[in-house]
């Protein structure tokens, strides 16, 4: 069974920088795309970012390109999230998720079969 494990959230002033992280146990890291999702109060969960099984591609919501990188290493079965030029309006929950061989439908929760437990990042302004 797949575990995933975040953590690297906090509180950080308007512009300021965060990575959040998340370990994967269980299984074959290099056999899961893995996705980074975010639910604010009120809110339905939201992707922001998702990496390939081979790390070829990286996909982004249009919201955080240019402020947020995702990344993977292989030796650490981790992936993490480097988030830069932080707003108050990415305050949220931020969830890693993992989707075994990965699928055209990165954006879409419903596509990924393990998740963390969640991490909180707070911006305040």
């Amino acid at each position: 069974q797949v575990q995933l494990v975040e953590s690297g959230g906090g509180l950080v002033q308007a512009g300021g920088s965060l990575r959040v992280s998340c370990v994967f146990s269980g299984r074959t890291f290099n056999s899961y795309a893995m996705g980074w999702f975010r639910q604010a109060p009120g809110k339905e969960r939201a992707f922001v970012a998702a990496i390939s099984v081979n790390d070829v591609a990286k996909y982004y919501t249009e919201s955080v390109k240019g402020r947020f990188t995702i990344s993977r290493d292989s030796a650490k079965n981790t992936v993490f999230l480097q988030m830069n030029s932080l707003k108050p309006e990415d305050t949220a929950v931020y969830y890693c998720a993992a989707d075994f061989g990965g699928s055209p439908g990165y954006r879409d929760p419903r596509q990924y079969s393990y998740w963390g437990q969640g991490a909180q990042v707070t911006v305040s302004s």
